[in-house]
């Protein structure tokens, strides 16, 4: 017998009552726990089913995956052959440029900071075509003749130093090839600064070099064709002095023959600018630089390109 109180006054409850309490009590918590995992299944919704891939769709999903690895091909290919083209820029290409004179010349060729291009200096060569046209197609070449000299300029003015002269001057001597050097003249600026700069910019020449070179083909405003030529014979005479050579003097067929005086045409060797088929008119020329549209084996663009009489250097 089991007593519970209730407000201060014993009750008498019956096993009996106990129990039917307790069976209620687990009904209770079954349906509670029911009820909870009623709603966790709701949460979650249908079971998933995977759907079947049909033969078409897995025909073109195969047939989307062969084209885009074909792409990926394509694409390295592509660049694989841009790589090519720029590590071999033209040396093989069918290009070709001006036409050179008939004769028994030498080639040169003359360069500055306005020549930006690839230089591979142990290859240069003029090769020329069946119509005599430069060319740097080796399948194409009639005659390839090695470049002798280039020609480089190295200062400007009054402090003007070209950059890439002293690269330039090492490669072409490194690789075996005679070597000039030209100073850009400014008739307005002082001779005698000119003349250090430019010797300050070369330093040693040797032998196998050619001679100081002059390049004088503009005239300041105000300065007389006397002044001009005075000037320039300063120029001449203390560049001579340093290296013991009488200077090249380059400028334009029409210049040489109205402007300069015949103290320097008769005294200096002269190297013209005549862009012509023909040779110049005068025949004491050493140097004639026939265009400035050449293709050249070895170096990327269009060059100026020279010849030389063969006896000028002996």
């Amino acid at each position: 017998m089991i007593f519970e109180f209730s407000h201060g006054m014993a009750k008498v409850k019956s096993p009996d009552d106990i129990k039917i309490r307790r069976v209620r009590k687990t009904d209770s918590s079954r349906s509670g726990s029911a009820g909870r995992s009623g709603k966790q299944k709701g949460r979650s919704g249908k079971k998933s089913v995977r759907k079947k891939m049909s033969p078409a769709r897995k025909r073109h999903n195969r047939k989307k995956t062969m084209m885009l690895n074909g792409w990926f091909a394509a694409a390295i290919i592509s660049v694989f052959a841009i790589v090519i083209i720029f590590l071999h820029p033209r040396e093989s290409s069918s290009e070709t440029g001006a036409k050179v004179p008939r004769g028994d010349y030498k080639y040169v060729i003359d360069l500055s900071h306005h020549n930006p291009g690839r230089i591979v200096w142990d290859s240069l060569s003029v090769m020329t075509d069946k119509h005599g046209h430069t060319t740097k197609s080796i399948n194409k070449a009639e005659r390839i003749i090695p470049v002798s000299y280039v020609i480089l300029k190295a200062s400007e003015g009054i402090s003007l130093k070209d950059k890439n002269f002293k690269k330039n001057w090492k490669a072409a001597g490194k690789a075996g090839l005679g070597r000039g050097a030209y100073h850009f003249f400014r008739t307005s600026k002082s001779p005698e600064v000119q003349a250090r700069n430019f010797i300050n910019a070369v330093g040693r020449i040797k032998e196998s070099d050619l001679p100081p070179i002059l390049d004088i083909e503009t005239t300041h405003k105000g300065y007389t064709k006397d002044q001009l030529n005075a000037s320039a014979l300063t120029w001449l005479k203390i560049v001579g002095e340093h290296y013991g050579r009488a200077p090249i003097v380059y400028s334009s067929e029409a210049y040489i023959r109205d402007i300069l005086s015949d103290k320097i045409r008769k005294n200096y060797p002269l190297w013209i600018a005549r862009y012509r088929f023909f040779p110049p008119d005068r025949e004491d020329w050493a140097i004639w630089q026939f265009t400035d549209k050449a293709v050249v084996y070895g170096i990327d663009g269009l060059v100026d390109l020279n010849v030389m009489k063969p006896d000028f250097t002996e």
